[in-house]
């Protein structure tokens, strides 16, 4: 229905030119309906073809015919106004969304008009044609679309002549009237009243080439919305899954709490957070960078099922995996370890996939992802074991020997960041993490809890009960990537503080590290550790009060919907991702 689009909003200026500059003369007349004119439309004449500037032009707007454009449509607005009609209007009564029209009209036969109906939609114009005494115009709401039959001998003259004026692609408008079917079969709502509800300044992208620059969807997802309806429906599962998760939550007798965004210290993550400060206090205060601790203080407090969706800050890279705010649910149950929490997690991913999707066999990038119970359970160890044919339990305590065993396979080049990893690396618990992430991750694509890691990479983890050395800690992998985090939470105050301590120490240790690689290369700030890492003291006072036997997960939103919408990149179900500064 939009086949002239692009040609008639190169063309708009001359447009204008004979309706709102000038009285038209016939000739003029004559122009405008051929330029609104389908086509497909019937005519005794061939059309001659685009001039080669003007098809170059209906391929992307210029910053010249965006500019024209606007101006065109501004005195639009003066003209409006001067006719005693305000362009932006206070509201709209409709009686249906175009989807309940579409449903409850189904029956009729093509050509029935169903003239005792009297329906009112609004929503925004998508297409637009006319033909002499007939105007069709596509609108679209939040549900779907409808034509609108204009017809010049329904509407008052003056009706008919400022809806062919002043009507343009972009603007939202109000419409009532009755039912009909055309003789093709397409419902429509024969136009009997109308108004303009908001007046568009700005042209839509041309139907044919959309929104193509990536760049410019993420930062005007309003314009990519209206360009790719399809995008929409990201959000609308997105709504879908978050309102899931918390009947889930509901359903197992957890209470959702809310904990403070801004923190006197960044605790519960080895992160780089986001720092402001308050004028009041005269002291600096951090973005979270996880939930945790302050979920902790609640069980602590009595309450023994608590959980937290919520945004996250970390200031740290941009890439399709990462944000630097995004958004988590952490969750704690009292009296419980971490066979718990993976019996929700399956419990949490399978009923959003039911939610969404209505099966359990999804499709990611290619791939057929199983999400079926029970999802593949093994150790840290045995995977690397199984990937690269070193067990790592043979090097005890001899960091040393890990990692010359490590630099040795592989896909670990001398002088790669890999390497400067592994040369940072503090303990045989960090060497097998960094082989881990280099070898297995990225080949765990069906649901894998990963279980039992290092002590020295799990500080909130309690130790394992049978294997010295581990923790009682799993992480969800499903596509190579982490959805989940999840531990037998650590409960003994003079451990944790043990373990806080340590945890400063590598902290350093790697920060020294990454100084004396920086003195000599210029690297990016991507893996920056020189920022401060304090001692949550209030959090360790909370657990000499005592907090009872726990269980917790943290499972990320952004990449379960990202599963569950097949798109790889987490800028595409994010509304409005962090980007660069356009140059």
């Amino acid at each position: 229905m939009e086949v002239m689009r692009a040609w008639r909003a190169s063309n708009l200026l001359g447009f204008a030119a004979s309706r709102v500059v000038t009285a038209a003369s016939p000739a003029r007349s004559l122009r405008l309906r051929l330029r609104c004119c389908s086509a497909a439309a019937p005519t005794n004449q061939k059309q001659p073809p685009l001039p080669q500037d003007r098809r170059r032009r209906s391929a992307s707007t210029s910053t010249s015919d965006r500019d024209s454009i606007r101006a065109i449509r501004l005195k639009k607005v003066e003209e409006l106004r001067g006719k005693g009609y305000e362009p932006y209007a206070y509201k709209w009564d409709r009686t249906h969304t175009t989807k309940e029209l579409q449903e409850e009209y189904t029956h009729l036969e093509n050509g029935e008009i169903c003239e005792e109906s009297a329906v009112s939609i609004a929503g925004r114009i998508v297409a637009r044609r006319a033909f002499g005494k007939l105007v069709f115009m596509t609108v679209r709401d939040d549900t779907g679309t409808i034509q609108l039959y204009c017809e010049k001998d329904n509407l008052t003259e003056d009706q008919f002549e400022q809806l062919k004026a002043f009507i343009d692609i972009g603007d939202i408008l109000g419409a009532s009237g009755s039912i009909k079917k055309t003789e093709k079969g397409e419902l429509s709502l024969y136009m009997k009243n109308y108004e303009i509800l908001t007046k568009s300044l700005l042209p839509l992208p041309d139907k044919y080439h959309g929104l193509t620059d990536v760049d410019k969807r993420y930062r005007q997802r309003y314009v990519d919305m209206i360009a790719n309806p399809e995008v929409a429906d990201i959000f609308r599962t997105r709504a879908k899954v978050v309102s899931e998760i918390r009947k889930t939550m509901e359903s197992f007798g957890f209470i959702e709490v809310e904990t403070p965004v801004l923190q006197g210290a960044a605790g519960g993550a080895e992160a780089r957070p986001f720092i402001t400060y308050h004028n009041s206090l005269q002291r600096d205060l951090y973005l979270r960078i996880a939930t945790e601790l302050h979920l902790k203080r609640m069980l602590v407090g009595g309450l023994e099922r608590v959980y937290e969706i919520g945004r996250i800050f970390r200031n740290e890279g941009i890439s399709t995996r990462h944000n630097p705010e995004f958004t988590t649910i952490e969750m704690y149950e009292a009296y419980s370890d971490y066979e718990s929490m993976m019996n929700m997690a399956e419990e949490i991913v399978v009923r959003c996939a039911m939610a969404t999707h209505g099966k359990l066999k999804v499709a990611y990038q290619g791939t057929q992802i199983s999400l079926e119970r029970p999802w593949r359970r093994e150790t840290m160890h045995s995977l690397v074991n199984e990937a690269t044919g070193t067990d790592f339990n043979i090097f005890g305590h001899d960091v040393e020997s890990a990692k010359i065993a490590a630099r040795g396979l592989p896909g670990i080049k001398i002088g790669s960041s890999k390497s400067t990893s592994l040369q940072s690396c503090s303990s045989v618990g960090h060497v097998l993490n960094e082989v881990f992430e280099t070898f297995v991750e990225s080949t765990l694509v069906q649901p894998t809890f990963v279980l039992d890691y290092p002590v020295e990479i799990s500080p909130l983890a309690k130790p394992h009960r049978s294997y010295a050395g581990l923790t009682e800690r799993f992480e969800l992998f499903i596509c190579g990537r982490e959805i989940g985090n999840a531990f037998s939470e650590l409960t003994d105050p003079i451990d944790q503080r043990s373990r806080f301590e340590n945890q400063i120490k590598q902290h350093n240790a790697k920060c020294a590290a990454r100084a004396k690689v920086k003195s000599t290369e210029d690297q990016g700030d991507e893996d920056d550790y020189s920022y401060e890492v304090c001692l949550d003291e209030d959090f360790l006072t909370s657990l000499e009060y005592g907090m009872p036997p726990a269980s917790g997960m943290g499972l990320g939103i952004d990449r379960l919907v990202m599963l569950l919408t097949n798109y790889a990149s987490i800028r595409d179900v994010i509304a409005f991702p962090v980007l660069k500064i356009q140059q």
